[in-house]
């Protein structure tokens, strides 16, 4: 019989089988649901903020992106580095890290770090590389 071990420091669960969707309590579905939702939104973001950077555009949608980013920071280093609603989400009966639901527990652990890395140069590209000669809406 296998033992599953407490969560290593951080938050994960690797040692932790996966509540399978109909077995978790109504408000994890729904947290896992908004939590996908903003997830691809800021990946959506940091697209737009890498296109604007690569072809020199600026645009009111350029520095919602950036905001929208900066607010994700904020939260992260409120959080410590992980999702500062964790506490919550395991409190409604879903222990697993989100970025646990589409990566592997090693990789998840890292996706933080590299995203911050690939964000900050993408707001620094932004801000280093002159705009374009023309900008069309």
């Amino acid at each position: 019989m296998t033992q599953l071990r407490e969560p290593v420091a951080g938050g994960s669960s690797a040692s932790r089988p996966h509540p399978r969707w109909a077995s978790l309590p109504r408000r994890a579905p729904v947290w896992r649901l908004g939590h996908g939702a903003w997830s691809v939104a800021q990946l959506a973001g940091l697209f737009y903020i890498w296109r604007c950077a690569i072809t020199g555009r600026r645009t009111a949608k350029l520095w919602t992106a950036v905001g929208f980013l900066c607010v994700e920071g904020g939260a992260l280093v409120v959080g410590r580095g992980n999702c500062p609603v964790g506490a919550y989400q395991a409190a409604w009966g879903d222990p697993v890290p989100f970025f646990e639901l589409v990566l592997p527990p090693r990789a998840a652990k890292a996706a933080v770090p590299v995203l911050m890395i690939v964000s900050v140069t993408g707001v620094a590209a932004v801000v280093v590389r002159r705009p374009g000669l023309v900008v069309r809406a």
